[in-house]
């Protein structure tokens, strides 16, 4: 469902990405990683279409991102890096302008908002405006215009940063329930939500990919038996 290919973006003299290539399938749920800086969000950003690249194509189910953006997009559900909203709307206005988007309507649009509505525990803030909500509301509230119209491939930056451990862990059954027909990439800085949802993972530092590989098999690069240890030892070039 996405294939990227020689994946390269500069920034005048500075290179965000560098000749990154990598395919996701439906059903993986890939855990993105790297320190600040690293590239993540930039290559979410093309992926997504809301960043032209330097070089190297992206296909998302069939459609270049460049020459059939629309397409493409209609297929992807995003969350940006802080969840940007409209802070003047309520939830229930803002999911209303999600669903005239993303060409919802009839009954669909009815069941569409009153599943994601229950799935991410809305109700009670609805009418509230969303400058007034808690971060981890936010979160929520951009988790649930990403997921609103059932989208093919999920691109989601920092899923629950800002939520409790509860909450964390109602988001992250939710990503579970809805990963076998999807494709999931989330990235993210704690290492073990790819211990608890991911079904690979990929390190990137300094815009280039150091390793991709399972969870199990990151552990066999290691001695270590912590995700966060072996995370610091490939970043730092001990393994590879």
């Amino acid at each position: 469902m996405i294939k990227i290919k020689n994946l390269t973006k500069k920034f005048g003299h500075l290179t965000a990405v560098e000749d990154v290539s990598f395919e996701v399938q439906p059903g993986e749920v890939l855990g993105f990683l790297g320190p600040n800086g690293a590239g993540k969000s930039t290559t979410m950003k093309m992926i997504t279409g809301f960043l032209a690249p330097t070089a190297g194509s992206i296909e998302v189910c069939g459609f270049d991102v460049s020459e059939k953006p629309i397409e493409a997009k209609k297929r992807i559900g995003y969350l940006p890096e802080g969840a940007p909203s409209y802070g003047e709307m309520t939830p229930v206005q803002f999911l209303e302008f999600i669903t005239q988007v993303r060409q919802l309507s009839g009954q669909n649009k009815i069941d569409r908002n009153k599943e994601v509505i229950q799935q991410l525990h809305l109700d009670k803030v609805l009418n509230q405006s969303i400058e007034t909500l808690s971060k981890g509301f936010k979160r929520r509230v951009g988790l649930a215009q990403a997921i609103l119209h059932d989208p093919d491939v999920l691109i989601l930056d920092e899923p629950t940063d800002g939520l409790d451990p509860n909450q964390k862990f109602e988001v992250r059954e939710l990503i579970k329930s809805i990963a076998p027909d999807k494709v999931i990439i989330i990235s993210t800085h704690i290492l073990s939500e790819v211990d608890a949802i991911c079904s690979r993972a990929i390190i990137i530092a300094d815009g280039k990919v150091l390793v991709d590989d399972t969870p199990e098999g990151l552990r066999s690069k290691s001695s270590c038996d912590k995700m966060d240890d072996i995370f610091r030892e490939i970043t730092s070039g001990h393994i590879s």
